[in-house]
């Protein structure tokens, strides 16, 4: 299974960007989705996850970009979008899409111990 994470970029502080991740495998059905970044010297950190079972969606946001950040799902492409809006200088760093085929419980998604597959990474810059 193959993660194909795009979007990246240079923009300035209070711009947008929106990234994509394409699995290579349907994401019909039972799934979860998560972006997590990490930055120069700094751990991998969760940034957002959507997870879907039984028909219902779930969304989940790292306090840090609650409100500028919404991540979505488009079926007729299978590519999970990350938009990204009013972007600062400590969003900068490489983030990485991964994907479950299991459902795991709320306090779980933003780990990424439950994720199976991840992407490659995309480098996202904001300059001030």
């Amino acid at each position: 299974v193959q993660l194909q994470a795009s979007g990246g970029g240079l923009v300035q502080a209070g711009g947008s960007l929106r990234l994509s991740c394409a699995p290579s495998i349907g994401t019909s059905g039972t799934f979860a989705m998560g972006w997590f970044r990490q930055a120069p010297g700094k751990e991998r950190e969760f940034v957002a996850a959507m997870r879907r079972s039984s028909g219902n969606t779930h969304y989940q946001y790292a306090d840090s970009v609650k409100g500028r950040f919404t991540i979505s799902r488009d079926n007729t492409k299978n590519t999970v979008y990350l938009q990204m809006n009013s972007l600062k200088p400590e969003d900068t760093a490489v983030y990485y899409c991964a994907l479950t085929r299991s459902s795991p419980i709320t306090g779980v998604l933003k780990r990424p111990d439950p994720y199976d597959y991840w992407g490659q990474g995309t480098q996202v810059t904001v300059s001030s």
